[in-house]
């Protein structure tokens, strides 16, 4: 839930990165599975230093356009657009890693993937590959698990893992598919802590989350999204009513809070989220 419109602090950071450089540009951008498309006539720019928060009810696209901004879907029409990135990394942590959780392996050989690129398939890790895994590690305050079978996390600490996965890999943007499904309250606030201090040392934050009041306090600019961009910009831009309803129709109830202040939950009905 979020809260007042008049209670959301503009983010002061946000000014000063109105004239940073333009990391990513998508144009126009539309992709469909089929003949339906998923999201259409997409236009927006990333810039460097940036947190990014993309809401949206299930099905609005969220998947569809960090995918799409990663280079791992092809649209149908429009152009996606890299902008000084030669020579950097973008990690990438989707909402579901595909990992068998019963597989005897630690975290820190989970961490240790994020090196491949840079060792190369044919040689085993070298001590700056070690101390990459460990440093990424660190960051995301799991050094202590780095022996730890990865099925015997919980929910956040696995979240973590892969953040450092895509650390060790020295990724410059972040992109992540809602990261916060499946967490409780404490270990979402720990992993947007972690987050936030990334951010704080130059990494671009583009995710995506049902979370509106992460969304409209921790984050620079909010992108609403239900198939096509219903708004972007400062938090404050877009949390007005005619965008809510725009973007959630029914899924989004306005109750009291009890004292006066008007609050909205995003009702997207997934127990799994």
């Amino acid at each position: 839930m979020i809260q007042d419109r008049q209670l959301i602090p503009d983010v002061e950071a946000a000014r000063a990165r109105v004239d940073a450089p333009v990391l990513i540009r998508a144009r126009d951008v539309t992709v469909a599975y089929g003949r339906e498309p998923a999201i259409y006539n997409i236009s927006l720019d990333v810039r460097a230093g940036e947190r990014v928060a993309i809401i949206g009810p299930n099905g609005a696209g969220k998947s569809t356009l960090i995918q799409t901004l990663l280079g791992l879907l092809q649209p149908q029409s429009g152009t996606v657009e890299w902008f000084d990135l030669e020579g950097q990394q973008i990690g990438y942590v989707p909402q579901h890693e595909g990992v068998n959780w019963d597989f005897p392996v630690t975290v820190r050989d989970v961490v240790m993937l994020g090196r491949v690129r840079r060792m190369g398939w044919l040689r085993g890790p070298r001590r700056a590959d070690w101390q990459a895994v460990e440093a990424a590690l660190e960051r995301v305050d799991m050094l202590e698990f780095s022996d730890r079978q990865v099925g015997e996390l919980s929910g956040g600490q696995r979240r973590r893992v892969f953040v450092a996965r895509a650390l060790a890999q020295e990724a410059r943007l972040l992109m992540l598919d809602e990261p916060f499904s499946g967490v409780d309250v404490q270990a979402q606030n720990s992993l947007m802590d972690v987050l936030d201090s990334l951010n704080r040392d130059g990494i671009t934050i583009v995710l995506s989350t049902h979370d509106l009041n992460l969304a409209f306090q921790r984050f620079d600019r909010v992108l609403a999204l239900r198939g096509e961009l219903i708004a972007y910009g400062k938090p404050r831009d877009v949390y007005r009513p005619d965008v809510l309803a725009k973007m959630y129709g029914g899924g989004l109830a306005l109750v009291e809070n009890g004292h006066g202040v008007a609050v909205y939950v995003d009702d997207h009905g997934c127990d799994t989220c």
